[in-house]
């Protein structure tokens, strides 16, 4: 199980960073980013960014994204879209790409960060069964080390690759692109983009909370999304 820093492209362990990546960044990554960071915002050391592939610099979200975070409780706020730079890769710890294509952009970028990029929904399926019991090891790393439990816990979901059932279709592990679109594929959009992100920070969340005596009650939790 990896400790502090395991797994990822951060050099420093006191904080753990998270970033959100998509196209031009003003649509699907800063809706992703605002949402993770209210959804961890308890989580001690943690920080959430976005960025492009193609974004132009200082580009706002657009209208309907900011339409789509509100509705699900998240307010944006300001938001400057940032152009994708090998140097953001290096100081994360966990990447989410917002598809396939983004990911392998990534990966092209900084080969070792394929370690620890993700799809948004990928992370998800592959994180959704994880159980109390699965995280024992993280529940024996130290209580106040947040940076290592939560990169133990992403070096955890990238050893279920190849374990975990694949997506009935490759599409399944990307989120809808709605730029230029309507307001229906925005809702589809965001309907495959909030449940995977509650998830992503369900576990996260878990490891950084959970003890041993948690992993031993015979209550298992798992990583998927409470019914609403």
């Amino acid at each position: 199980m990896a400790g502090a820093g395991g797994g990822s492209g951060a050099e420093s362990a006191t904080g753990f960073a998270i970033l959100t990546v998509c196209t031009g960044n003003i649509c699907r990554s800063p809706v992703a980013e605002h949402h993770l960071r209210a959804q961890l915002a308890a989580v001690p050391g943690v920080s959430v960014s976005s960025a492009g592939t193609m974004a132009v610099e200082g580009d706002d979200m657009t209208p309907q994204a900011r339409q789509l975070a509100e509705g699900n409780g998240v307010p944006p706020g300001t938001h400057a879209a940032r152009y994708l730079r090998e140097a953001y890769l290096r100081e994360s710890n966990l990447v989410l790409a917002l598809s396939r294509e983004h990911r392998r952009e990534i990966v092209s970028l900084l080969p070792r960060a394929s370690r620890y990029t993700f799809t948004l929904r990928e992370f998800a399926r592959l994180a959704r069964d994880i159980t109390d019991s699965d995280l024992s090891e993280i529940a024996r790393l130290p209580a106040d080390d947040a940076a290592g439990r939560l990169a133990a816990a992403v070096a955890l979901v990238a050893s279920r690759r190849g374990s975990v059932e694949a997506p009935q279709q490759a599409t399944d592990d990307d989120v809808i692109d709605p730029y230029r679109r309507d307001d229906a594929t925005y809702s589809l959009s965001g309907s495959q983009l909030f449940p995977a992100s509650e998830i992503v920070a369900g576990l996260l969340t878990r490891a950084v909370s959970i003890r041993p005596a948690d992993t031993t009650t015979g209550t298992e939790r798992r990583a998927e999304r409470s019914p609403s």
